[in-house]
């Protein structure tokens, strides 16, 4: 049975959608289209983390400290920023991008939220790909990012593969292959909002 903790003031129950992928995945082109396209409130876990931090905030002090230090931020703090938004918006589709990074977040937003994504997508990259576009995008010494970017890709994937595999026993994940151009890849993620009800035009 499902629990909503404190997002059941609205009238819709919450849709909810994961957007998992590596760094240079272009997880985050593909957002913009689903929320343009879908109407969904975008929520990026990493934002979340830097706009609280920017509001110099008790909590964002925390956060601030945490990264400092070089731990990881507690998944209970991302997932009460997460609810925090998702109780303040009058949408009640959200997407939710770069978040649950591993088992732990996904436990964590499970237990807090009281419900489970309705739709996951993955954008499945291959490596060569992803570390080309995070140097272009970073346009910076080339030869010291390589090795960083390769080091996080591989983080990413021992910590996100366990996540991906969850969701695909439970026949929610959609696994979008992520190389060529932007509405290509953007036709293989409409059929998995095939039910989801779209904008009308006006």
């Amino acid at each position: 049975m499902q629990v909503n903790h404190g997002i059941s003031s609205k009238d819709s129950t919450p849709f909810i959608t994961f957007v998992l992928g590596g760094p240079g995945s272009g997880k985050g082109t593909q957002c913009a289209k689903i929320v343009d396209t879908y109407g969904f409130k975008h929520l990026s876990a990493g934002d979340l983390l830097r706009r609280e931090i920017a509001r110099n905030s008790e909590y964002g002090s925390t956060i601030l400290d945490t990264i400092k230090e070089g731990r990881i931020v507690p998944s209970e703090v991302t997932v009460r920023l997460i609810r925090r938004e998702m109780e303040l918006s009058d949408n009640h589709k959200f997407l939710i991008d770069g978040f649950p990074r591993s088992e732990e977040n996904r436990i964590s937003f499970e237990r807090i939220i009281g419900a489970e994504p309705n739709i996951v997508l993955f954008f499945d990259c291959p490596e060569e790909e992803m570390v080309k576009r995070v140097l272009n995008r970073n346009q910076g010494r080339v030869d010291d990012n390589i090795d960083t970017i390769k080091k996080r890709l591989k983080v990413f994937e021992a910590l996100n593969l366990p996540v991906v595999n969850h969701y695909a026993k439970k026949g929610k994940l959609h696994k979008i292959w992520a190389v060529g151009a932007e509405d290509e890849i953007f036709e293989q993620v409409r059929p998995a909002f095939a039910g989801c009800e779209v904008i009308s035009e006006s």
